[in-house]
């Protein structure tokens, strides 16, 4: 029976922008998977801890390259999930990058409402919308 490294080896290719690009088995959302031992793993996780090291505790494995399928250790990067969601162009990556609210307000610290659920609001829109409902924001 073959090593199971001649087997991770035999699924890789080379691809754009010095990817190892996944040819196994992936998830539905991208991520290669790989079987060892008869235990399924991330094959982006195999590929590093083999060839970098073990991975912090506490910490994920970002793909520098933004390619999910990609294996190539020098393209991943151990982070906090905050800092791989926040690296990324997804919704929440996307309104964390905001400097200013869809009515051009800045957040600034003055300016911005921390909602209880961790969203930002735009207190001058927030005193306007109030003013409309007829609402005073005055402190009592």
């Amino acid at each position: 029976m073959r090593d199971w490294t001649d087997r991770f080896l035999a699924k890789i290719d080379d691809a754009e922008g010095g990817c190892w690009q996944w040819t196994g088995h992936r998830q539905t959302n991208g991520y290669a998977q790989f079987k060892i031992s008869g235990r399924v793993r991330l094959a982006h996780r195999v590929a590093y801890e083999t060839l970098r090291g073990p991975i912090p505790a506490g910490l994920v494995i970002d793909h520098l390259c933004r390619n999910r399928g990609c294996v190539n250790p020098g393209h991943l990067e151990p982070v906090t999930q905050q800092t791989n969601v926040l690296r990324g162009v997804g919704i929440a990556a996307r309104r964390a990058r905001q400097t200013h609210c869809v009515h051009g307000h800045p957040f600034t610290t003055s300016n911005t409402y921390v909602a209880p659920g961790g969203n930002r609001r735009c207190r001058t829109c927030r005193r306007a919308q109030s003013r409309r409902r007829g609402v005073s924001c005055a402190p009592a």
